[in-house]
């Protein structure tokens, strides 16, 4: 093949989709720090499966609106600072390729090497040994050896190999890979993806096959084929539970989401679950889902008629609006703010503290660009200031104010908090009396007063800066370093505590999670405050998965 087209791409990119869906699993494996978060390989295949659902209806032999349908796609579904990355990656190849019905394999690299340099840019500090090195060096590899008559097959085998071999060398970069014994694991979802390209380009586009983050079973239903029943693709998010409703079952419902649509993608969070399913006869979907809880958000999408219009240069989306949005519009207030949190408590905490939206997520869940942006439409003010709470949620908050930006009647800001009790103290330093440049600066500020502790899990046995990590036991965290390793949840409390307080602190704050019984916390809280005389306790009930305490000590 001398010349790439629009369809051969189009079926490349869901194929690359596909593969990582089904691989997916094993990138989050490849995570260094064995804390419970599934980041890097789940934000990815969110973030690329919601660019194939962009442009799984569209039939055009002109690369460039391919190309571009998949960059928006990846641009709004982007979560975590991998996903963000992959949809810069890709932006910049849509770009390699504006203005182009097809292209050679000249084209081709200098594409890749756009989306290099577009990647680059979007991360302030860049790391050598991530994924971003895997693509600099396969993308570089090509455009300097690339022949005028090399076909598109040789020029991909050829960039594939090279992702490849940067990929293996990743560790030689990053002595943390070297110590664990794994290569980075951006870099290996990108090369997932890529190989899932060049099976498509031989012929050999890749299915889904694998079951969903949270079954067991691994039905081969979920399948994204190019030739699908176009039918009703339906989202929801509901809230499960209430007077009346049934008890909720994950794997039946599940398997009921199986046996009546596919290209499903579903997401469960405390009591809301997320789905997407495209599905001849969306009213029966949505009958057997209310009867484990109500909708809070509700959109379905005619893709027969979608794809008659989009052929025609036309586009077309029905949708219902969410709860929120039926509430009549409010004056536009002149500053707001949204907050990244999980679970109830730490959510009231930041209501307490003026935040006018809690967007759910955090560890375990990242949100995407377009739930930053959707937030950023139903606060209605002038001035937003974003708190992401999770260094891994900064670059995705970073893009939904890159994405507003045209708009001249919003201006949002990302004050970079990493953790939850970073975000708390920022919220509080906020003064609506202060003009803008005041209140980032005030915010920013805050960000520096107060440490941060943690106490989770560990998903593995590793060993990582001379401690030795057991699978199951409980690791004290003071910022990213790990303090111990312990059975007891309690033991690791008090040991991480001790750690960070010094002559200097005065308060600190106990957040306890969902595992931990309220009379077992204030037993914790007596046994500090018998220890340390001149410091006040605080203790909250956070009511967080994942973590059994946040700690802050200011």
């Amino acid at each position: 093949m001398r010349e790439l087209n629009g369809l051969t791409i189009k079926e490349m990119l869901i194929s690359g989709a596909n593969n990582l869906y089904n691989n997916y699993p094993a990138i989050d494996a490849l995570n260094v720090f064995p804390v419970p978060d599934g980041d890097t390989g789940m934000n990815m295949n969110l973030t690329i499966s919601s660019g194939a659902k962009e442009i799984s209806n569209l039939n055009d032999h002109d690369i460039s609106r391919i190309a571009k349908a998949f960059s928006r796609g990846l641009l709004m579904g982007a979560r975590g600072n991998s996903g963000v990355i992959t949809s810069q990656i890709f932006r910049g190849f849509a770009n390699g390729l504006e203005g182009k019905e097809k292209v050679n394999a000249r084209e081709l690299a200098e594409a890749w090497v756009l989306g290099k340099e577009v990647a680059y840019k979007a991360v302030l500090r860049p790391v050598e040994g991530t994924i971003l090195t895997v693509l600099r060096e396969a993308s570089d590899a090509l455009l300097e050896h690339v022949k005028n008559d090399w076909s598109i097959e040789k020029a991909f085998d050829f960039f594939l190999n090279e992702a490849r071999e940067s990929l293996e060398r990743t560790p030689d970069l990053l002595p943390i890979l070297k110590e664990v014994g794994v290569v980075d694991s951006g870099g290996a979802g990108l090369v997932t993806i890529f190989e899932g390209m060049q099976l498509a380009l031989a012929g050999k586009v890749v299915l889904k096959t694998t079951a969903t983050a949270f079954e067991e079973e691994k039905p081969t239903a979920l399948k994204m084929e190019a030739t699908e029943e176009f039918g009703y693709c339906t989202e929801f998010i509901m809230r499960i539970g209430g007077e009346n409703k049934r008890p909720f079952q994950e794997k039946r419902f599940l398997n009921v989401l199986n046996s009546h649509g596919n290209s499903i993608v579903y997401v469960k969070d405390e009591d809301i679950v997320k789905v997407h399913v495209h599905t001849l006869k969306p009213g029966n979907t949505l009958n057997y889902a209310q009867q484990y809880g109500e909708f809070v958000t509700l959109k379905i999408e005619n893709m027969s008629e979608q794809h008659t219009h989009l052929s025609n240069g036309q586009n077309l989306q029905v949708t219902s609006s969410s709860l929120a949005d039926a509430v009549a519009p409010v004056e536009r207030k002149k500053y707001a703010i949204i907050a990244v949190a999980s679970g109830d408590g730490i959510k009231g905490l930041f209501e307490e503290y003026r935040v006018d939206y809690v967007v759910s997520g955090g560890q375990t869940m990242n949100p995407s660009t377009e739930d930053f942006i959707e937030a950023i439409n139903k606060v209605n003010a002038e001035n937003i200031f974003i708190l992401p709470n999770n260094s891994n949620i900064i670059m995705a908050a970073a893009q939904a104010c890159d994405v507003v930006a045209d708009d001249p009647n919003v201006t949002a800001h990302v004050i970079p908090s990493k953790t939850i009790m970073q975000g708390l103290v920022a919220a509080m330093s906020f003064n609506p009396e202060n003009e803008v440049d005041v209140i980032i600066e005030d915010m920013n500020e805050a960000l520096t007063s107060v440490k941060t502790g943690q106490v989770t899990f560990a998903i593995k046995d590793t060993t990582i800066s001379g401690i030795e990590v057991k699978k199951d036991y409980y690791m004290g965290l003071n910022g990213k370093e790990i303090i111990c390793s312990v059975k007891d949840k309690f033991e690791a409390a008090l040991i991480t505590i001790e750690k960070m307080i010094d002559d200097m602190s005065s308060i600190v704050t106990v957040i306890f999670g969902k595992d931990v019984k309220e009379k077992d916390a204030n037993n914790l809280i007596k046994k500090l405050e018998n220890k340390y005389k001149d410091i006040d306790f605080d203790l909250v009930n956070g009511n967080q998965p994942v973590y059994s305490f946040i700690i802050g000590v200011e």
